[in-house]
Order: C-alpha cells, then sequence, then structure tokens
C-alpha cells in the first residue's frame, strides 16, 4: 500500500502535469533547507535523499576535493575571516548600521575592480599573474583533508558525508521546507507551462477573451493568460467578454512572474496559418504560399503556385462557391484577401500582382529593382486602389518597386503623388461629411420651421374657436336676460 506522502505526491504530478523526479527533488531541497535551519553549520553543503518506499531521509555534506591551498592563500582567506567577524561584532554592538555595513562592502568591491583594471592596462608581453583561486570552505575539501577520510579521493572527486539527525524538525524549519516546496513547484509549473508553449511559437491558438487591461486584451489560453497587444490588433476590431478567438503565437519569454505569452491577430503568418488550416493541398505541401502583403483589417494579398499542372492553385484556395476563402474571410471579420499566382516571370508576376486592373505593358530595371507598370486611362484608379492600397500591396508581395504611367499621356504617378491623392482624397471625404453635416442641419432647421409656422397656424386657430366660443356664450346669456 502507498504511504500518504508517495500518494499526495503522485496527486500533485496529475494536477499540475509535473514529473515526479521534479517534485522528488523539491522535497529532498525542503528538507535539506529544513535540516539547515535546525542542525545545520555554514561549511556544511546540505543535501537531502527522501526514500518514498521506506519514508526514511538520509542527509549528506557533499563537498568536491580540490587542491591544498599554499600559506599565503589560507592566511588570506584567515585575514578575509577576521575582517567578516569583526564587522559582525561591530553590528551587532552597534557601532556601525546596516547601512555603513553595504557601504564598507561596495567600497571594498570598488577596490577590487580598480585592481583588476590596473592589471588589465599592464603590457601584455608581460607575463600574467596566476588568477586568485577561489576556496568555498562550504562546498570545497582539500585533498589533504579529503585523505585522511580515505585514501583513495583525488582532485575532482566528490565526498559524500552522511550526517545525523539529532531529532525532529521544528516549527520554523517545517515552515522553511514548506515555502520551499510551494516556490519550487510554482517555479517547476511556470517552467512546463514555458516549455509548451515555446514550442508552439509561430502555430495558430484558440483562446477566450477574459478581461481588457488598458488597451491590451488579455486572453485565457486554458494553461496560461496571452497579451494581444493594441499594436497587434487589427484596426476597427471589437470583442466582448467570453468571444472565442483564434491567434498568432508571437513570442514567448520567461520572467520572474512566469511565462510571457503575446500573441498576434495582424501579422501576416497568422493568414498563411490559416490558409494551412482551411486548405488541404496547402497543408500537405501541394500548393505553395510563396510571398504574402497585409495591411491587417483591410486587405491581404497571398501569392500561391503549384508544381502539379492539374491542380487550379487559385480555385483550390478558393473552393466550392468560395466555401473555403469564405470561412478564412469571416475568422478574420470581413478583409478582403486577392489570391495571387505566382510566376517566375517578374512581368507577369507583377501583372498577377495588380489584378483585378489590366496592364499594357510592365518595364523592368534590374539594377534598381524598379518597374514602370503602363495602364490605360480608365483602368488607372483601379490599379492603383484606394490610397494607392493595390500599388502598395503588389510591391510588398512582389518585392519591385511598382510606378504607374498612364498610357495616353505618358504620365508617372510615384509613390509621393499616391500620398499625396491620399492626402487630396481624405480632404475631399472630410469636406464631403461637412457638407453632409451641414445639409443636415439645413433640413433640420427647414423642419424646424416650418414645424414652428405649423404650431403657430394651430395656435392661432385655437385662440380663434376660443374667441367664437366666448361670444357665443356672451350672445346667449344676454338673450336669457333679456328674456
Amino acid at each position: 500500500m502507498d504511504n500518504p506522502i508517495k500518494t499526495a505526491i503522485k496527486q500533485i504530478c496529475a494536477e499540475k502535469g509535473l514529473s515526479e523526479d521534479s517534485v522528488m527533488e523539491t522535497i529532498n531541497s525542503a528538507l535539506a533547507a529544513a535540516y539547515r535551519k535546525d542542525f545545520g553549520d555554514k561549511t556544511q553543503n546540505i543535501q537531502a535523499e527522501y526514500d518514498l518506499e521506506t519514508g526514511e531521509t538520509n542527509i549528506f555534506d557533499v563537498k568536491e576535493v580540490v587542491e591544498d591551498l599554499t600559506p599565503e592563500e589560507i592566511e588570506e582567506m584567515e585575514k578575509i575571516k577576521k575582517e567578516r567577524e569583526e564587522l559582525k561584532e561591530k553590528l551587532a554592538s552597534g557601532e556601525i548600521t546596516a547601512e555603513e555595513l553595504k557601504e564598507i562592502k561596495q567600497e571594498k568591491q570598488e577596490q577590487k575592480e580598480q585592481e583588476k583594471e590596473k592589471n588589465e592596462e599592464k603590457d601584455e608581453n608581460e607575463d600574467e599573474e596566476e588568477e586568485k583561486r577561489k576556496f568555498n570552505p562550504r562546498t570545497m575539501i582539500q585533498v589533504s583533508e579529503a585523505k585522511n577520510i580515505d585514501k583513495s579521493y583525488k582532485i575532482g572527486d566528490e565526498v559524500r558525508t552522511e550526517l545525523e539527525i539529532p531529532g525532529d524538525f521544528g516549527r520554523m524549519a517545517a515552515q522553511t521546507a514548506k515555502q520551499v516546496i510551494i516556490q519550487r513547484l510554482r517555479e517547476s509549473e511556470r517552467n512546463i507551462i514555458y516549455q509548451e508553449f515555446k514550442e508552439k511559437e509561430g502555430e495558430i491558438l484558440t483562446g477566450m477573451v477574459q478581461k481588457f487591461e488598458g488597451g491590451n486584451v488579455i486572453i485565457d489560453m486554458n494553461k496560461a493568460s496571452a497579451i494581444l497587444p493594441r499594436q497587434e490588433q487589427i484596426r476597427g476590431e471589437k470583442f466582448k467578454i467570453g468571444d472565442r478567438v483564434k491567434v498568432y503565437l508571437l513570442s514567448v519569454s520567461l520572467t520572474t512572474r512566469g511565462p510571457e505569452i503575446i500573441v498576434s491577430r495582424a501579422h501576416p503568418d497568422i493568414v498563411i496559418n490559416l490558409f494551412s488550416l482551411e486548405i488541404p493541398e496547402i497543408a500537405n505541401g501541394v500548393i505553395e504560399i510563396k510571398g504574402i502583403a497585409r495591411e491587417a483589417g483591410s486587405r491581404t494579398k497571398i501569392a500561391v503556385h503549384t508544381e502539379d499542372e492539374s491542380i487550379d492553385p487559385i480555385g483550390s484556395c478558393i473552393g466550392q462557391r468560395g466555401a473555403r476563402i469564405q470561412t478564412i474571410i469571416s475568422e478574420l471579420h470581413g478583409e478582403k484577401i486577392d489570391i495571387i499566382e505566382y510566376d517566375e516571370d517578374p512581368i507577369k508576376y507583377i501583372s498577377n500582382a495588380l489584378l483585378p486592373a489590366k496592364i499594357t505593358n510592365v518595364e523592368l530595371d534590374e539594377k534598381t529593382k524598379e518597374s514602370t507598370v503602363v495602364v490605360p486611362q480608365d483602368q488607372l484608379s483601379l490599379t492603383i486602389g484606394r490610397a494607392g492600397q493595390n500599388v502598395r500591396l503588389a510591391s510588398t508581395l512582389t518585392g519591385w518597386e511598382i510606378n504607374i504611367q498612364e498610357q495616353e499621356t505618358g504620365e508617372k504617378i510615384t509613390e509621393e503623388d499616391l500620398s499625396e491623392k491620399k492626402t487630396e482624397n481624405k480632404e475631399e471625404q472630410k469636406e464631403e461629411k461637412t457638407k453632409d453635416k451641414e445639409e443636415e442641419e439645413e433640413s433640420k432647421n427647414e423642419k424646424q420651421e416650418k414645424n414652428n409656422d405649423k404650431k403657430e397656424a394651430e395656435d392661432s386657430e385655437d385662440k380663434k374657436e376660443n374667441k367664437e366660443e366666448q361670444e357665443n356664450k356672451k350672445n346667449n346669456k344676454n338673450t336669457e336676460n333679456k328674456k
């Protein structure tokens, strides 16, 4: 029958997804910390070994065998030890404060660094002084002392001396052990989560919107929470708490608070991954994605290619009645997607990238990687696209700088012209909006005036009727009086 500790370890492993070895390592560290707290010595390197089957704990002092120290090194160590003891006595007696002790230590550290810099500035031809060996009595033992224990010990060996446990651990030791176990288990759990998500970098994951922090969206990924920063969100896309959303795993880093998971909705690779998920021909490599250009939330151009002549790469991506591409567009909340057929010939590739516009001619300059595209006047706006978007995406997709030339006039339209046109379009849109608002206000004013006139007319009619009624009443009274 399993003992209670063994049962508890199995339960922890199942709940936290930890390995039994990592939990056992944590327990051994906790027992070593507890022993050190109650019975340990500063010169001991305590290691504990807990036997799950018997429930017994063995404690060892573990040291590495090193060369014997020279008399000068021993003298130097004794001097440092004496200085430390004097400082501790002064601190205990109140001669110096904790802040003054820190300052003394900083001064000594600065002196060491200055000495080191002086040694580095010496002539390179001079013999370098042998570096001082650092001897730690807690983790090291001199070979002469080790041979007194067992003559077979040599430099590099490990001396394990079993220690007695005088009695039960005290309350403070138990508290220390508990803290060590909690901390180590938390660290192990964080490392497992980090490794799990690190392996998934560059993949699409599904999560649930948990909360909003400033401009960031926090997404629950089941075992951890991911951050969708403002700059990685699609412009105009809005979420509600509880919404399920597909995200691209951008990066995973390990921080003091655990793994930091950054996800994206605006990265171009999310579109590539969605194509791989929805289109089997891309997933199995029959159709290859050659390039992508994206303006998140607005439009994407993606170039596809296949060596199999019997397969239509564009038709396969679109699917029957557009079923495949519509699934991707829905996931991206209506973002337009242009599927372009890749071609090794740059002229054909550029022409395909500018579709649906019809191109008359393409001229290439291999040195500057520039192209001049001749377009009829009636195809000019279609080629350029809204605010130059079609040309801009085609240029990014093909890797060629694209200049547009009007066929009839021979006039070239540069990127500056496109940016000016973009500004003009924005100004025009603003003017149109202003005009619309003015017209709305005018129509409102006209309606208000009409309503006022109507009300005044109704009021005058009411007054007239009231006056007539009063006169009739008066006449009736006069008639009655006469009678």
